[in-house]
């Protein structure tokens, strides 16, 4: 399953997936097929995607519209 909110965030702040993997210690390839659903993602990477683009799990998810659960 795909999260657009993922890509998004990441095109929103003009990161590229490269960047991204570099900060997840994975390949740009393995990153990719993170953001395209091919691969699942783990609590841990999207725990550090939160932390580093400041939204909540949920937001990265689609669960919410809000980015920030705690405002």
């Amino acid at each position: 399953m795909s999260y657009k909110n993922i890509r998004s965030i990441r095109e929103d702040n003009d990161i590229t997936q490269r960047q991204v993997a570099e900060l997840l210690n994975v390949s740009q390839n393995t990153y990719s097929q993170y953001e395209t659903g091919k691969i699942e993602w783990t609590a841990s990477t999207l725990i550090k995607l939160a932390d580093y683009f400041d939204v909540s799990v949920d937001y990265l998810l689609d669960r919410t519209k809000n980015k920030n659960w705690n405002k």
